[in-house]
C-alpha cells in the first residue's frame, strides 16, 4: 500500500493541490495530514474544508499547534503568529474551528505513529530537531516508524538495537529503505511553507510493501500563493519567503 503523509499545508491551496496531484500520480492509495493545516497562508477555508472532506473519505489526520490556537480562543505566544491567527479564525465557521478542536494529538496506524510535534508531550509542539527530541519521541512509542511534522524541514532519525540514534542525510528523493533492525523517525518537510531553503512543496510517500519512504519535492504556483497573502492583508514576509524556502 502506497500511504501519502503531508505537514504543515498552511493554508496554502496551490501548495497542497500541486502536493496532492503528485501523490495521486504515483497512485497513493491512502492519505495521512499531521497538522497545521492553517497559519500563513490565505486560503484557510480551503485547506480545512479540504481536509475535513479528505477525513470523510477515510483519511487520517492529527492537530497542529496552528490549528489547536485557531480552533480554541487561546493567545498564541508569537506576536505575528496571533495576528495570523486571529485573521484565520474569522475566515472559519463554527464547524470548521470545532473540527480543528476535535482532532486527536496522536493517531496510531498498525506499527505506525502520526503526530505533529514530539509524541512524548505532543500537546507541547517540541520541535524535533536533532537526535535528543528525537530519541525522546521514540522513547515514548513502540511504533516500527514515527511520522511528524512542525519543523518545516525534512529530516530521517534512525535508532539502532544497540540503542545507537544516527541522524541521516537526506540527499534525494529517491526511496529510503526503513531497514527492520532499526527504529525510524522521519520529520516531513512543509506543504506550504518549507524552511529548508527549497521553495518546493514537500510531502512523503510511504510504501508498506517495500518498506520504503520517499521525501517527495513538488513545484507549484508560488507567485499565485503569494498574490493571495498579498491581497489578505497578511504580512508581506509570509509572501516573500515562499520564493526562497526560508
Amino acid at each position: 500500500m502506497l500511504i501519502a503523509i503531508f505537514s504543515d499545508i498552511h493554508a496554502n491551496r496551490q501548495a497542497f493541490e500541486a502536493c496532492l496531484g503528485d501523490a495521486q500520480g504515483h497512485g497513493a492509495e491512502r492519505f495521512v495530514l499531521l497538522g497545521d493545516y492553517v497559519g500563513y497562508g490565505a486560503d484557510p477555508d480551503w485547506a480545512v474544508t479540504t481536509v475535513m472532506e479528505m477525513v470523510d473519505k477515510g483519511a487520517m489526520a492529527v492537530m497542529g499547534n496552528h490549528d489547536f490556537h485557531s480552533g480554541t480562543a487561546v493567545d498564541y505566544p508569537d506576536a505575528e503568529a496571533q495576528l495570523i491567527i486571529e485573521w484565520t479564525r474569522g475566515q472559519l465557521d463554527a464547524a470548521q474551528r470545532e473540527f480543528l478542536a476535535a482532532l486527536p494529538l496522536t493517531v496510531q496506524d498498525e506499527s505506525r505513529l502520526y503526530v505533529h510535534g514530539e509524541a512524548s508531550q505532543p500537546k507541547d509542539w517540541t520541535y524535533v530537531t536533532g537526535t535528543a527530541e528525537a530519541a525522546t519521541s521514540l522513547a515514548a512509542t513502540p511504533a516500527h516508524i514515527t511520522f511528524c511534522g512542525h519543523v518545516h524541514k525534512p529530516a530521517l532519525y534512525g535508532l539502532s538495537i544497540t540503542a545507537s540514534m544516527t541522524a541521516f542525510t537526506i540527499a534525494s528523493t529517491k526511496p529510503i529503505p526503513m531497514l527492520p533492525g532499526r527504529r525510524w523517525l522521519a520529520v516531513l518537510g512543509s506543504v506550504g511553507q518549507p524552511r529548508d531553503g527549497n521553495p518546493a512543496a514537500a510531502y512523503t510517500l510511504l510504501d508498506t510493501d517495500k518498506k520504503e519512504i520517499t521525501f517527495c519535492r513538488v513545484a507549484y504556483d508560488i507567485e499565485a500563493a503569494a498574490s493571495r497573502i498579498r491581497k489578505a492583508g497578511l504580512p508581506v514576509s509570509l509572501a516573500e519567503r515562499l520564493f526562497t524556502g526560508t
